[in-house]
């Protein structure tokens, strides 16, 4: 009777054991599930109840001629990496450069905006402002010759950018005498 009894007790323990090993591997199956539903969760509001992110106020500065004072910290950060670059006729870099290269690179570097190359090309472009009228960006042309023509670029306060044939590249004051009477008209583009 004990080995009858110590087999019913082996098959139920057998049993018992089998019992818990699929009982486990139930759990194993349900935690798993529950896991995942939690991380989907956690995932979703993670997504939706992140904090706002503050971006810099520059992201959202109007980085277009429109802007002014963009346009100036732009065109001074210009002067400051060409000035004294030599004035050479045709010239288009640091070794030498002429007023309407030098108009062609501000623009192109600074604002990403495409320009002719040549002055007689520039002057066609945009609309004619009225002497006086100028802000940050202005192309401001002049005659200093019978077919000589000159350009530089309006900065502030009667000043304006380009690359001189004397100084090379330089800011100078429109009220200069020989800029006054050389003066020929404003285009914005």
């Amino acid at each position: 009777m004990k080995r009858g009894l110590n087999k019913i007790m082996e098959k139920k323990i057998v049993m018992s054991r089998c019992e818990n090993i699929a009982y486990l591997r139930s759990l194993r199956v349900y935690d798993s599930a529950l896991l995942l539903l939690i991380l989907l969760i956690l995932s979703l509001l993670a997504g939706c109840g992140s904090p706002k992110v503050e971006m810099p106020e520059e992201t959202y500065e109007d980085r277009s001629l429109r802007n002014s004072s963009f346009v100036k910290r732009e065109l001074y950060d210009q002067y400051e990496e060409w000035k004294g670059t030599r004035y050479r006729m045709g010239g288009s870099n640091k070794n030498g450069i002429d007023c309407s290269g030098f108009v062609y690179v501000t623009f192109k570097h600074r604002f990403g905006i495409a320009l002719p190359r040549t002055t007689k090309e520039m002057v066609r472009l945009g609309i004619t402002i009225d002497a006086g009228d100028w802000r940050a960006g202005d192309l401001i042309f002049f005659k200093t010759g019978i077919f000589d023509r000159h350009v530089g670029v309006y900065i502030d306060d009667g000043q304006f950018l380009h690359a001189s044939t004397s100084q090379g590249v330089v800011i100078s004051e429109l009220d200069n005498p020989y800029w006054h009477s050389a003066y020929w008209k404003t285009k914005r583009i």
